[in-house]
């Protein structure tokens, strides 16, 4: 019922920003937890930040805070991913997955993936 598709990455120089975009369809998509993971070439996929239904309560990877925000517009069924100080570290593919439950949830065992989208950092 739910299909994802991101968008806003691209190619940043250390320190730069990015804002990456998750469009969804579907029903109910109000009620779904939400979230960002993220893959390096020859890594595993790792999560990186999640929001619940209502946006009001969030979580990040250690790696991300400070740096990173994610929200959501729940009347334009998008999620958002706002990515400062960008390093070459968080150079990967980004994915948006999506649980109709909580972030607990989202994070143990994501439902439904977009197809990602690449986000390089480097000089």
């Amino acid at each position: 019922q739910v299909q994802l598709v991101e968008s806003g990455g691209g190619l940043v120089q250390p320190g730069g920003s990015l804002r990456l975009s998750c469009a969804a369809s579907g029903r109910s998509f109000g009620l779904y937890a939400m979230g960002w993971f993220r893959q390096a070439p020859g890594k595993e996929r790792d999560f990186v930040a999640a929001i619940n239904w209502s946006g009001a309560v969030t979580d990040y990877a250690d790696s991300v805070k400070g740096r990173f925000t994610v929200s959501r517009d729940n009347n334009r069924n998008t999620m958002y991913l706002q990515m400062n100080s960008l390093k070459p570290e968080d150079t990967a593919v980004y994915f948006c997955a999506t649980h109709d439950g909580s972030i607990w949830a989202l994070r143990a065992s994501p439902r439904h993936w977009g197809q990602g989208t690449q986000v390089t950092v480097s000089s």
